[in-house]
């Protein structure tokens, strides 16, 4: 996370919930409650820059998710989509964060997905941040895993922030680069696998049919996770579902464009109903 400046972090705890360790990083501390859910190798320290932005009017956590950042992870641990929704539940019932915003990036858009449509009384909001929309049937996922693990096994062996300078990077800010590469040795490897497979073999298509909560989708312009096609379909699932495009970025898009990103989030969450 950023040093020097003033920071609206309260602190880092850990809590057991769906009978694991799960850490957390809290923001803010007034206001309405939003949960953050990082993406499939992602960590809570990597969203801080987020919550900093967001904290000034909202109460924030953002969660390591299972095998990812300084939660529970081991060959002991499912990383199934029905698991990390279960975590995410457990979560919010362990700390009574009552009705409150999912907020959710890529995987964790899926878990928003799935935790939602077990949980509606619990959430107000649901912010979906292009979810993968691979499953059962559907054309795969367009983001390979075998580069991620590459780069994972890098950052084990502590060169994570020289791949991270490599001609085929993203051209991210030196912030970002050097944050991903303090935290990716902390996901496990498997856990990234079986997300993965997990992005081809779960079904969020039927939880979107039976959502009732609130929804919002936010749509990276480039990448090709979702195509007008996938919002299309999308819209007849969820006929209320508000659609946010933003053109100028691709799948990390609370990177990319990151003022483009925080004005189209704090637009929805000044619009909840």
């Amino acid at each position: 996370m950023s040093g020097g400046a003033a920071t609206r972090l309260l602190y880092g705890a850990h809590v057991r919930a769906n009978g694991i360790r799960q850490h957390y990083l809290r923001f803010g501390g007034a206001g309405p409650v939003v949960v953050i859910v990082p993406g499939i190798s992602t960590t809570a320290a990597q969203w801080a820059f987020v919550a900093e932005r967001l904290a000034g009017d909202h109460d924030v956590y953002v969660l390591d998710v299972r095998g990812r950042g300084l939660s529970e992870a081991g060959p002991h641990l499912s990383y199934s989509l029905d698991s990390c929704a279960a975590d995410l539940a457990a979560f919010a019932e362990a700390l009574q964060l009552g009705r409150h915003t999912i907020l959710g990036h890529s995987m964790g858009a899926r878990i928003g997905i799935r935790t939602a449509r077990w949980r509606a009384a619990s959430v107000e909001l649901l912010i979906l941040v292009d979810p993968p929309v691979s499953g059962p049937g559907r054309r795969p996922y367009p983001i390979p895993i075998d580069p991620l693990l590459k780069l994972l096994r890098h950052a084990k062996r502590g060169e994570a922030d020289v791949a991270l300078r490599g001609p085929n990077a993203p051209a991210w800010p030196e912030q970002h680069i050097r944050t991903r590469a303090e935290w990716l040795h902390t996901c496990d490897e498997r856990a990234l696998i079986e997300t993965h497979h997990g992005f081809h073999s779960d079904d969020i298509h039927f939880d979107l049919a039976h959502l009732g909560v609130r929804t919002a989708l936010v749509v990276a312009g480039r990448g090709g996770v979702i195509r007008p096609e996938d919002e299309t379909e999308i819209r007849g699932l969820v006929p209320a579902i508000d659609i946010r495009r933003l053109q100028t970025a691709g799948h990390q898009m609370q990177i990319d464009d990151t003022d483009g990103f925080l004005s189209i989030i704090g637009t929805l969450l000044q619009s909840r109903a």
